[in-house]
């Protein structure tokens, strides 16, 4: 990978024996760390960088906005001198930071996690890392963790600190690590207010604008992720130097003509990233970003990414799931075989079978799943013990049960191999996690994070935003755009509205991927794609790290508490 943090707490002997120094930009040694970093973005304002004085020593990693022009790390290593942890609730953006001041040394995450930190105890030695299988090859005999595996292929996500193997483990959320030691601060504490002092809309849009203008000044031809849908649309009115849009799909597609107009309306150039059969490539260096703890169909360039001719992109990565609640159970009427949804937040929600929906476990209802090894119980037994002790554990930070629904949703972030992927080819710019949104996230009832809100705030920032309609919502009432989808879907001789995702299905059997990934294991080739694709994560990324295959596709099927 292109950008990557690696460290010891320990010399820099220790450091070599893992690494080769001469792949990072720097490296930077200190009484109880040698950390190794590389940056698409090293040197630019804002960016990686690393401060060392008299009082300690500070590396900063990733994306950090400084409001004063000066270096983040050099920033941060003062007010570190003067509060403590309590410094690291000014830090604003996606990175790692690591502190040694005064005896202290500890590495600590954002306040979601964006980027994983992975780490093991070596022999004599604590290893860690960004890249998770170079941490991993600091392991001697690495063993299988099966309850990791099981959740990757069910849910398409590994849950809390797990990853595949035993011996190798993640920072916490909003965590940190010593060299003894890992645990979590309390930067991402739900703290709602009432309208009459947080005005949820303008506070929105207000936070949107300042966090869009703080990431304006990055290198070269700017591009973005350009969907027909909302969230993109505050990066697109408020940029004032975008030069292109992006967008997945074909010339004639609704999705398509419709981002074609929205950039047409705020003067950037549209281009069309066509989908061929590379939209489901295979190949290590794409499932790398997997991380072995998540699912890769959630690359969607992976196939044009040469295509991609800018300098810095930006996206609307987790604007759904920050602002508009896309992980909170919404209410629903059932009628005609179909759940009509409807205003308002479901007051008590089963939690476990919400969550396994929304990820798609392959044990849900609709999933198409048709296997020996999981039936309907014993697959709403699995997803309750994976689910359930997670959801109430989010109580420590959450203040009623829609906001630990959120909580976990932000916890998992099943699409954050989208984000590594892009952040290793270009200079990234991740504007959701900008520390004002997220406060607004925190702030903002559980009811009021909805897209009715998010459009109030969009048209506050433009009037005209709206202009152009998603294709799947020409109305802006919802209730008359969800009329309108169910008639499309049930009455003859109505077209349905067009799905903006390419047709996975088509894709992989156009691919004959059956034969190319699992010749000889006929038992997985009638699980739906998603599920086969998830299962080739694993195998792929396993032997990617450890240079040997561990596990075939059929060990993956079946939870370990339900093994004979």
């Amino acid at each position: 990978m292109q950008n990557e943090l690696f460290g010891v707490f320990g010399s820099r002997a220790d450091f070599e024996r893992f690494c080769n120094p001469a792949r990072f930009n720097t490296v930077v040694e200190t009484d109880q760390a040698t950390i190794g970093v590389r940056d698409v973005g090293y040197g630019l304002p804002g960016r990686t960088v690393a401060h060392d004085d008299e009082t300690g020593t500070c590396v900063v990693w990733g994306e950090v906005v400084s409001e004063t022009g000066a270096s983040p790390a050099k920033e941060l290593l003062g007010r570190y001198a003067e509060v403590g942890d309590d410094a690291f609730d000014l830090l604003n953006g996606s990175y790692l930071a690591y502190v040694e001041h005064g005896g202290d040394a500890q590495l600590v995450t954002d306040a979601i996690r964006s980027w994983e930190c992975y780490y093991t105890d070596a022999p004599e030695v604590r290893v860690f890392g960004t890249d998770a299988a170079n941490v991993a090859q600091a392991v001697t005999n690495a063993s299988l963790d099966e309850q990791a595996l099981a959740e990757v292929t069910h849910f398409g996500v590994a849950f809390d600190e797990a990853t595949v193997f035993d011996e190798l483990e993640r920072v916490p959320f909003d965590g940190y690590l010593t060299p003894e030691s890992a645990g979590e601060l309390s930067r991402f504490v739900y703290d709602p207010q009432p309208p009459s002092e947080f005005d949820y809309a303008t506070e929105l849009a207000e936070r949107l604008e300042r966090a869009i203008e703080r990431r304006i000044e990055l290198p070269g031809r700017k591009g973005m992720l350009l969907s027909a849908g909302y969230d993109s649309r505050a990066i697109l009115s408020q940029h004032p130097d975008l030069d292109v849009g992006y967008t997945l799909g074909t010339p004639e597609a609704a999705e398509v003509k419709v981002a074609k107009k929205l950039a047409a309306q705020y003067g950037i150039d549209h281009e069309t990233l066509e989908v061929t059969e590379r939209y489901l490539d295979v190949r290590p260096e794409v499932i790398q970003y997997s991380q072995g703890i998540r699912e890769s169909l959630h690359i969607h360039h992976r196939g044009n990414n040469d295509e991609i001719e800018v300098d810095t992109v930006y996206h609307g990565m987790l604007f759904d799931t920050l602002f508009r609640g896309f992980f909170l159970p919404g209410k629903g009427l059932e009628m005609f075989d179909r759940t009509f949804p409807l205003q308002g937040l479901e007051p008590d929600p089963d939690v476990p079978q919400h969550f396994a929906k929304k990820l798609g476990f392959l044990g849900s209802e609709g999933s198409g799943a048709d296997y020996d090894g999981l039936d309907e119980r014993s697959a709403d037994e699995f997803a309750r013990d994976v689910i359930q002790p997670r959801y109430e554990a989010c109580f420590d930070r959450a203040d009623d049960p829609h906001n630990a629904i959120d909580l976990l949703g932000v916890k998992q972030k099943p699409t954050l191999p989208f984000r590594g992927h892009l952040a290793d080819h270009y200079v990234e710019s991740f504007v959701a996690v900008d520390r004002e949104l997220l406060e607004w996230h925190l702030k903002t009832p559980p009811e009021h994070r909805n897209t009715r809100t998010f459009l109030q705030a969009l048209e506050k920032l433009d009037p005209d935003i709206l202009r152009h309609q998603p294709p799947d919502r020409p109305h802006h009432s919802f209730r008359m755009n969800q009329i309108e989808k169910f008639l499309r879907e049930k009455l003859p001789g109505v077209k349905a509205f067009e799905n903006p995702w390419p047709d996975r299905q088509e894709l992989y059997d156009r691919n004959n991927l059956d034969q190319k990934l699992f010749p000889g294991y006929e038992e997985v080739h009638g699980l739906p794609p998603r599920v086969k694709l998830r299962m080739n994560d694993l195998t792929t990324w396993i032997e990617f790290a450890t240079g040997e295959s561990q596990c075939t596709p059929d060990e993956l099927l079946r939870p370990p508490s339900l093994s004979t």
